[in-house]
């Protein structure tokens, strides 16, 4: 029988995808890729295949994971199976210049960034880099890895030299200039089956770990964007959020095989738009999905159904 096959590293990030696969009584499996073989004597099973895999699971003990997980989904994606969220959407994952060049090719604006390897080269970055305020990140990061705010290159040298510095996983140090928000706040558009679903605000007041999933509480960040904020949610879900963005992004997903994603984006203070992230194993938060009655996961279930079904009825 056909099922639904879930790639993934992290079950407490996949449980809340399967809880609906099971409600809505579909058959699914479960490929959890922190280890495992790819044997390119057999052809895979039957069905529909949804990778999750993630760029921050070396910070959960499974440093080769998305290795592995590219080269099963190559091994797929050569028997012509349906895969959503294969090897393309996996290399944009893993990389953020990947993901700039990407949707810099389709008109959308992103922070102006230099890559560089080593700490003589970082701060050599820093100083092309032309603005007062600069931010660094890790190029494969997940959960604001590397993410560290300067004002100035001195403060960037003493953080190099000193015991905080995070070595990047794939060596290479993202510097970026710092988008000043007028309100402390960024917004993340969820997208399934390429359309969009939902936007969430995200409070940055204090500090700026964006990742919704309930079980990501990191809070080893800081970039503080300003005034104190009268107490409410981090995640609320925007009533009728309708920015012409949107076209664009569902375009950039289109030219780029990706299915589903969250994409976040900050404004500066003339309101214009800069979009800094792309999240290919996208999580959603309960609390903003309650309040307002919409479930990004129940919308992903329902799709990859539906997809199933179609599969099926092609054999």
């Amino acid at each position: 029988m056909s099922k639904i096959y879930v790639i993934h590293e992290n079950s407490e990030w996949t449980t809340h995808l399967t809880k609906r696969l099971e409600e809505l009584q579909l058959p699914y499996e479960e490929w959890h890729l922190d280890n495992g073989i790819v044997d390119l004597t057999e052809a895979p099973p039957e069905g529909v295949f949804y990778s999750r895999m993630s760029a921050s699971s070396h910070t959960r003990g499974h440093r080769y994971a998305p290795e592995l997980t590219e080269g099963v989904l190559s091994w797929l994606e050569e028997h012509d199976r349906t895969v959503f969220n294969g090897t393309r959407a996996l290399r944009l994952e893993l990389s953020k210049i990947n993901q700039y060049t990407a949707l810099r090719k389709q008109g959308i604006t992103v922070p102006k960034t230099i890559a560089a390897i080593g700490k003589e080269n970082i701060l050599q970055a820093a100083e092309k880099i032309g603005t007062a305020s600069f931010i660094t990140k890790h190029n494969r990061a997940g959960k604001g890895l590397g993410v560290q705010l300067f004002h100035s290159i001195e403060g960037l040298k003493q953080y190099l030299d000193g015991p905080t510095f995070e070595e990047p996983v794939d060596g290479i140090t993202l510097i970026q200039e710092y988008i000043k928000a007028p309100e402390p706040f960024i917004t993340r558009c969820e997208f399934v089956g390429g359309k969009f679903v939902y936007a969430v605000q995200v409070d940055t007041s204090e500090g700026f770990e964006l990742c919704p999933a309930d079980a990501c509480q990191i809070g080893d960040l800081f970039c503080p964007v300003g005034e104190e904020v009268e107490e409410k949610p981090k995640f609320q879900i925007v009533e009728g959020f309708n920015e012409p963005i949107i076209e664009k992004y569902e375009q950039f997903l289109k030219a780029n095989q990706i299915t589903v994603a969250g994409i976040e984006f900050i404004r500066n203070e003339k309101g214009e738009i800069f979009t800094y992230d792309v999240n290919t194993n996208t999580n959603y938060n309960s609390d903003a999905e309650k309040a307002a009655g919409k479930y990004g996961m129940l919308e992903l279930a329902k799709f990859l159904g539906a997809q199933l079904k179609t599969t099926e009825a092609v054999r």
